[in-house]
């Protein structure tokens, strides 16, 4: 009997949002596996490394260059029984490192039923029919905007960036901050769909305005940008200070002069993920990365709604009207990883303050578990789960085993392991690190919705 662990070989995309050569995370990790024939170009433009099943960019078996789809459809104990049948015989998560040199789209990923209806009605611009809930784990320094900021912050700004209040209007922006003002802050769940309805109607107001207008006023902001400094946005609001607001305004005008974009960050968190920090990322929730190398992690799928920042397809009407608009700090959007408890770490991994955490969104599709073994012989014993596993490896080296079968790892390399297999890293190095993506049936709620 095949043992259930094999290397994998991973396409990495070049999309023009990418870092370039390599600065890439993503090429120099695509490189890494030996069989290929990649190269990396210094010029080209790297923007991700996808891991799994997808149709659109499938991993392979190193060894015998067979889709890891053909294998898992082939052998339903490697995903096991259950995972196979609920999840048609695909890998439930597609696993990403994503290395982003300038910002991606505004954009978000629909739920199950509207990703459905848009596929059928648009197969060009939504290619499948899965929703996309997806979780970001920083590997570099990492910035971008995610989720509507508190909605004081949002009126804020709508005093306080003349050129943001002429977009949405005086009207709009008038009737939200009375709404604000009367019950910005209730917890009553009428007020909260009230206040839900205003920001639609306010952020709709900015988003539906002509690009020649948006284009003309964006000058005017990013001049008061240029020349305001630490007082640009009134000083800024209690999430960031107007010289970061200011700095963002004329970096991301470099990227996207005139884009509907520089308006938008007033309306989204603007956040900063150091390394090991993550947050996760409902279906129907809007966000933009800015820049850094990420893990990423999500349900399999590659349906995208964009509206700003991009040269591609934008579709403002779907966007305005599938937005959640929830409103939140972006503390209540990062995640709090804890250890993960399946694991068994040697006296080496103990005594050198080796680890493994465990980042678990509130869905059944997916979990990733970062490790990082602390000098040579540090070893790591993971229990055998009820579901498929990916590991990449970014940085260190060391060896992966599965029953008396063992391979070396190095940065860039990535394995599938199958179900019910217990699992062994130990390292060769002063560091190696991980991550570990991997699905099994829990009673969570999948990803649109049911348990």
């Amino acid at each position: 009997m095949q043992v259930p662990l094999f290397q994998l070989q991973c396409g990495v995309n070049s999309y023009d949002w990418g870092k370039i050569g390599k600065e890439s995370a993503a090429a120099q990790y695509a490189a890494a596996t030996e069989s290929t024939n990649f190269s990396i170009e210094n010029e080209k433009p790297y923007a991700e490394l996808w891991m799994g099943t997808h149709p659109s960019l499938p991993s392979r078996d190193v060894g015998t260059q067979r889709s890891l789809l053909d294998l898992v459809q082939d052998n339903k104990a490697l995903m096991s029984q259950g995972i196979s049948r609920k999840y048609g015989e695909k890998l439930p998560f597609l696993f990403k490192v994503l290395s982003i040199r300038k910002a991606l789209s505004i954009q978000a990923h629909p739920n199950k039923k509207l990703a459905e209806q848009l596929h059928a009605k648009d197969p060009k611009n939504y290619p499948d029919d899965n929703h996309k809930p997806e979780m970001t784990i920083a590997i570099t320094p990492f910035d971008g905007l995610c989720g509507f900021r508190p909605l004081k912050e949002i009126s804020h700004f709508l005093t306080t960036v003349p050129s943001l209040r002429k977009l949405v209007g005086e009207e709009a922006a008038k009737e939200f901050q009375e709404g604000v003002s009367s019950h910005g802050t209730s917890s009553n769940a009428e007020d909260i769909q009230r206040n839900k309805k205003s920001l639609q109607t306010a952020f709709s107001a900015l988003m539906t305005k002509d690009k020649s207008t948006i284009a003309a006023t964006a000058k005017e902001l990013v001049a008061s940008a240029k020349k305001d400094g630490e007082q640009f946005a009134g000083g800024g609001g209690p999430s960031n200070g107007g010289k970061e607001l200011a700095d963002l305004v004329v970096r991301l005008n470099s990227q996207f002069e005139g884009d509907v974009g520089l308006f938008v960050l007033f309306f989204l968190n603007y956040v900063r993920l150091e390394i090991g920090e993550a947050m996760f990322l409902k279906a129907d929730d809007i966000h933009a990365y800015l820049s850094g190398d990420i893990i990423e992690c999500m349900a399999s799928s590659d349906n995208v709604v964009r509206a700003g920042f991009t040269p591609k397809f934008q579709d403002i009407p779907t966007l305005t009207s599938m937005l959640t608009y929830s409103y939140a700090p972006i503390s209540e959007q990062k995640m709090n990883p804890v250890d993960y408890p399946y694991v068994t770490l040697n006296r080496a991994a103990y005594s050198s303050s080796s680890s493994a955490i465990l980042y678990d969104p509130p869905i059944e599709e997916f979990s990733v578990v970062k490790t990082e073994l602390n000098g040579k012989e540090a070893k790591a014993t993971f229990e055998a789960i009820e579901g498929p596993s990916i590991i990449i490896c970014t940085a260190g080296s060391g060896k992966v085993s599965v029953g008396p079968k063992s391979e070396q790892v190095k940065a860039g390399h990535v394995f599938f392991i199958g179900a019910t297999a217990e699992c062994i890293l130990e390292s060769d190095s002063e560091s190696f690190t991980s991550f570990k993506a991997f699905c099994e049936l829990s009673g969570k709620e999948t990803a649109n919705g049911a348990s």
